[in-house]
């Protein structure tokens, strides 16, 4: 079985919960970090491929023009640098960075959008964005951090990916020395060694965490009715012995 239709997942993939009738809940932000050669874009792109309810994130960004393939509101938002800058200075960005002369950031509006359907949104995103994306919302976000079983593994892992200089796998080493670090600000941390195994632990992540309490919408009303409901079936002189005692 799938792991989309697995007795795992019912009631997590659905915006609205089937076996609770009248719960529904928001969505998640899953902010996923790790150093180079871990195995993180795998697991982002096996996440995707495997749960129907969590979306990529689309960033907006000032790169100009758009490569052939993409397409704007899908691959990214494209926008001028004034209006990146006004959206910056409005509060409208959830994170941003500058790469190689270009800003990128997540705008916060259709995130709000998604969130409040019920559907997920992944975050392949380091740990300066991950920080910035909690100062605005540290209820909705869910981090797990990726680590390789080895340094071997490792930079096995990005020389087997890659056939860049050496130069330039010895800098992405370096750069691991700072992202190792970060791991402890994490709610989670997965030890990459096997693949599979690395996937069932954040699908298992996720769905606990769809479950979250304070993530279920209508839950009050529900306990409420629940209540109202049972009060119903008690003999009214059990009910009234009860009531006296409190």
């Amino acid at each position: 079985m799938s792991p989309k239709n697995s007795e795992f997942h019912v009631g997590n993939i659905a915006t609205e919960l089937p076996h609770i009738e009248g719960l529904k809940r928001r969505g998640l932000m899953l902010a996923v970090s790790a150093p180079s050669g871990t195995g993180k874009t795998t697991m982002c792109q096996l996440l995707l491929q495997q749960d129907d309810n969590i979306q990529l994130s689309i960033s907006a960004t000032t790169r100009h023009p758009p490569r052939p393939n993409e397409v704007h509101g899908v691959d990214y938002y494209f926008v001028t640098s004034d209006e990146f800058k006004r959206m910056l200075a409005d509060g409208e960005l959830l994170e941003h960075t500058k790469v190689h002369g270009n800003y990128y950031g997540t705008p916060r509006g259709p995130v709000e959008d998604i969130l409040a359907k019920g559907i997920d949104i992944l975050f392949e995103i380091d740990a300066v964005g991950v920080n910035q994306i909690a100062a605005f919302s540290r209820a909705d976000l869910v981090s797990v951090f990726v680590l390789p079983p080895s340094a071997a593994e490792m930079e096995a892992r990005m020389r087997n990916r890659t056939k860049e200089e050496e130069s330039f796998i010895q800098h992405r080493l370096v750069d691991n020395l700072d992202q190792f670090q970060h791991s402890h600000n994490y709610d989670y941390v997965i030890i990459n060694k096997d693949i599979e195994d690395s996937m069932f632990k954040l699908r298992t992540i996720l769905g606990a965490e769809r479950m979250k309490r304070h993530r279920l919408r209508g839950l009050d009303n529900f306990t409420k009715i629940m209540r109202d409901e049972t009060e119903s079936l008690i003999a009214p002189d059990v009910l009234a012995e009860r009531n006296n005692k409190h």
